[in-house]
């Protein structure tokens, strides 16, 4: 953990998703270690709160409005980070949308398309913007937001799985091209975790943690146990780690 820290504090990163759940918690745990971190997303109020709590605690925060679903609102995400901080060293691209659950005849074309355009289209934005600034400075970290979802099925979520599977097609191929640039990239792949988003895909909280009762942790994440692993990965002491989908889900998918 000491390296962790030491390795993260003064250094840049850009979160998408920042206003809530794992992009919040991961962007208070950046703060803590002194980081500075930019918060990105489309609720720029939430995000100002969240900010005051990072400076609060030792770090800095920029925050930024932004809609990944635009390309032209992720490029200047970047500029922006750039324009302020001087370079970027990491980032976290969490942002994402479940979409409506039903069986895929009954889904829409719109839902399926939005659901891509956030969850797809707006890391591969994310990506290029970042790399693009981190060649500029010798290399840097990504850690996007897959799921289990990219590992198994969930019935009804055809849209969501979907783009989570192509989050880690993309995190792959970019990992292979950028690793010799200085470049890692990586993903997380949380299991159920008790977000607003969690709530809305099992129905409600209490139908999440019901489901989650069997499972061998016998509980659902929290957003915190997510941002640990992210920290680790955008640190030197994941060197070594490029390419991959690190599972952190308390047992859900072994059983």
């Amino acid at each position: 953990m000491e390296k962790i820290v030491s390795d993260l504090a003064g250094k840049t990163y850009l979160i998408t998703g920042a206003s809530s759940g794992i992009g919040a918690a991961t962007a208070l745990a950046l703060g803590r270690v002194g980081a500075h971190v930019v918060l990105a997303a489309r609720r720029e109020d939430a995000c100002a709160a969240l900010a005051q709590d990072i400076v609060a605690s030792g770090g800095k925060a920029l925050v930024l409005k932004m809609d990944v679903s635009v390309e032209a609102d992720v490029r200047h995400a970047v500029a922006a980070t750039v324009a302020h901080f001087g370079r970027i060293d990491g980032a976290f691209n969490n942002a994402g949308l479940l979409g409506v659950a039903a069986p895929l005849q009954e889904g829409g074309s719109a839902d399926f398309d939005a659901v891509m355009r956030t969850n797809v289209s707006g890391v591969f934005w994310s990506m290029k913007y970042q790399i693009e600034a981190m060649r500029k400075t010798g290399g840097g970290a990504i850690v996007n937001t897959a799921s289990i979802g990219a590992q198994v099925g969930f019935a009804t979520l055809s849209p969501y799985v979907t783009s989570k599977h192509a989050v880690m097609g993309l995190t792959r191929t970019a990992a292979l091209e950028y690793f010799q640039h200085g470049i890692r990239i990586n993903a997380v792949c949380p299991g159920p975790v008790a977000t607003a988003m969690a709530d809305l895909g099992f129905g409600s909280r209490a139908n999440l943690e019901g489901a989650m009762a069997s499972a061998p942790a016998g509980r659902a994440g929290r957003p915190d146990e997510i941002a640990g692993p992210v920290l680790f990965l955008l640190s030197s002491a994941a060197s070594y780690i490029s390419g991959h989908g690190l599972v952190v889900d308390g047992g859900y998918t072994v059983q």
